[in-house]
């Protein structure tokens, strides 16, 4: 049976066998009879691989890159499926990163792709299937938001996460972080307000997120709001410029003016 350039044959695998592939990724790489660090085949003459593609090869018989292209090959495929899952599930980008791993049957300890590089497979994803709705999920959001910050003005309510940042979609959350002299407060608010919530924390983080559901009439169903408790003394580091420079949150002010300009934008 003739040999095949292992490239060629791992190129093909995950459409046949998606996982399979993903966990045989390393041996395929550091098997005794391929070096990625110089070719690409080193158990066949150069130039005999059989993928009949083109008159020319393939191409798979030259120098390779260094391994540090691989891994980054691997988390762009990681931060695909991760898009796919905040997208169409609306999973927060940490539980869809572990979540791609799961589907592509990698080790938990693969090493991840940041928030930035997910974010703008996000974006892509969202332009190439979403385009023609995700505006007007937006803006029916944001105006949910805009409305609950504006109900819950005394605990200094600032907008973050996608809803800000314009990448989200209807199954996304409205993240509200309140800046209080006493983060109890806010709860005893909601309590005298006779609102159903329930108490979340996220692993690291000394102060509680409250969870409830409330209607988006711009979307036409429910959708969930977290309360992000914080201290007051957070304020004025929480306003400086993320590490892509951007405005990592938004007062209520903030955000009319987003919702305004988007207005006055329209043809």
């Amino acid at each position: 049976m003739p040999q095949r350039c292992k490239r060629c044959t791992l190129a093909r695998l995950p459409k046949q066998i998606a996982a399979a592939a993903a966990n045989s990724l390393r041996r395929w790489l550091c098997g005794p009879d391929f070096n990625p660090l110089t070719s690409a085949c080193a158990s066949i003459a150069p130039g005999r691989c059989k993928r009949l593609v083109s008159r020319s090869g393939c191409g798979h018989n030259q120098p390779m890159k260094p391994i540090d292209a691989v891994r980054s090959n691997l988390q762009q495929e990681i931060a695909v499926a991760a898009a796919c899952l905040v997208v169409e599930d609306g999973l927060a980008y940490a539980s869809a990163k572990r979540r791609a791993l799961r589907q592509l049957g990698l080790d938990a300890h693969t090493a991840l792709p940041d928030d930035a590089a997910l974010e703008a497979a996000v974006r892509a994803h969202i332009a190439l299937y979403c385009a023609p709705s995700q505006a007007a999920e937006l803006k029916a959001l944001r105006e949910t938001a805009l409305h609950w910050m504006e109900r819950l003005a005394r605990f200094r309510p600032h907008l973050c996460g996608s809803v800000w940042h314009g990448s989200a979609t209807r199954h996304s959350d409205i993240e509200l972080e309140l800046f209080c002299d006493d983060p109890k407060s806010a709860e005893w608010a909601l309590i005298d307000q006779r609102l159903d919530y329930r108490v979340s924390s996220r692993p690291g983080e000394l102060t509680a997120t409250l969870c409830l559901r409330t209607p988006c009439i711009g979307l036409g169903r429910d959708t969930q709001l977290l309360l992000r408790l914080r201290d007051l003394d957070r304020l004025r580091g929480a306003l400086k410029p993320d590490a892509q420079g951007r405005k990592p949150r938004a007062d209520a002010q903030a955000l009319r003016s987003r919702l305004q300009q988007i207005e006055d934008d329209r043809p």
